[in-house]
């Protein structure tokens, strides 16, 4: 709907205004199409907490500012002046979060209509774009958080009577902050809290001209957070490689079959687990259904058919794997007997004649399976 000037964008990385260590930075929180799950993983972050950014405990890291429709401890009028302030300058450095999908606000025809708003100017609503499109120019970083703020999400799915879309798309691929970043996006529906508060904090240190400039991929998602796909950091994985399926829910086996896109989704959750080192999909015995993906849920629907290439995948693997497996089981059977065990050979034999014969050898207590000792 908007965009930049391509002559006026600052490359990558390069910063206008804000140098030297900030001590706070004030925090928008903008809400579009949600459902709130997005704000509630973040508050269960605590890889730092949110609580630890807001009384500025983390050490190097500016104290957070955080003003949030649910936190904030403002309310009403002082809450909506607290985002004017930022609109006047007086509030640098800042950044905004968005959280869920952003409307097109020119599809509605009635005057004064509206499809999202977020406080009240002379006691009119504000809509939640026009929040962005007042902020986004001068913010340090524009973060998405979620699914619905990075790509659409739920509400951008076949139908989309607002004509919602992701964060980037709204404010255009060429957008750069103050600080040379594009729109940053932590998909997730929810996302994992500790990936979204880890963002924010490497991003205030890069603020803080404490850390280096965040690595992101070329749909702005955090390098070291989306480089590698659900399925190789999958508890199960091993038994995918052997061809080894779970025909039903609750089996501990590799679920591809049973409708699981680990192996092309790119998510860090069955590593980081969800809160706190706890849950997560996969390891808890659900399936990934593509949700930090751009297509989802569009292109992951029927949530439990199974992926087009499952059967192409899944027969070669049960073929080589399960060659792979029985070879394994063999080799585990040789090394799981030690020499001294026995078995036949002529190590096993002489071990089991001086057992027999040692003078520390009890026949009451251990007697031999061959049967009696010679004399």
């Amino acid at each position: 709907m908007s965009s930049t000037p391509e002559e006026s964008i600052p490359e990558l990385g390069e910063t206008e205004a804000v140098t030297g260590g900030p001590d706070t930075l004030h925090v928008y929180w903008l809400v579009g199409g949600s459902c709130d799950g997005c704000s509630v993983a973040a508050t269960g972050a605590t890889n730092p907490g949110v609580e630890d950014l807001m009384r500025g405990n983390v050490p190097h890291l500016p104290k957070l500012e955080l003003h949030h429709p649910v936190l904030a401890m403002e309310w009403g009028d002082d809450y909506v002046e607290e985002m004017q302030a930022a609109e006047r300058g007086e509030r640098d450095p800042y950044a905004i979060v968005i959280e869920g999908s952003v409307p097109n606000e020119r599809l509605v025809d009635e005057p004064g209509g509206y499809w999202i708003a977020q406080g009240e100017e002379d006691g009119d609503p504000v809509r939640m774009v026009d929040w962005l499109d007042r902020l986004a120019p001068d913010a340090a970083a524009t973060i998405a958080i979620g699914t619905c703020a990075t790509w659409g999400g739920i509400p951008s799915a076949e139908g989309n009577p607002t004509d919602a879309m992701g964060t980037t798309d709204y404010l255009g691929r060429d957008y750069r902050s103050v600080l040379g970043l594009p729109v940053i996006n932590v998909p997730g529906c929810s996302p994992v809290g500790d990936n979204f508060i880890e963002t924010v904090a490497h991003v205030l240190l890069y603020a803080a001209d404490m850390g280096p400039l965040p690595e992101l991929d070329d749909l702005g998602r955090p390098e070291w957070l989306f480089g590698e796909t659900v399925h190789r950091n999958c508890n199960r994985g091993s038994y995918y490689e052997e061809g080894d399926f779970a025909e039903e829910y609750g089996s501990e086996k590799c679920i591809v079959e049973l409708g699981c896109w680990g192996p092309v989704v790119k998510c860090n959750m069955p590593s980081r687990r969800n809160i706190d080192g706890v849950g997560g999909c996969m390891n808890m015995g659900g399936k990934c259904i593509g949700c930090t993906m751009p297509g989802f849920p569009d292109k992951f629907t029927p949530f439990f058919k199974k992926p087009p290439g499952t059967l192409v995948s899944g027969t070669s693997t049960k073929i080589i794997g399960g060659v792979m497996r029985r070879l394994r089981h063999y080799s585990m059977d040789k090394l799981e007997t030690s020499r001294r065990w026995g078995g036949a050979g002529y190590g096993g034999d002489l071990y089991q004649w001086m057992h027999r014969r040692g003078s520390n050898y009890d026949e009451r207590r251990y007697p031999h399976p061959g049967g009696e000792a010679d004399d």
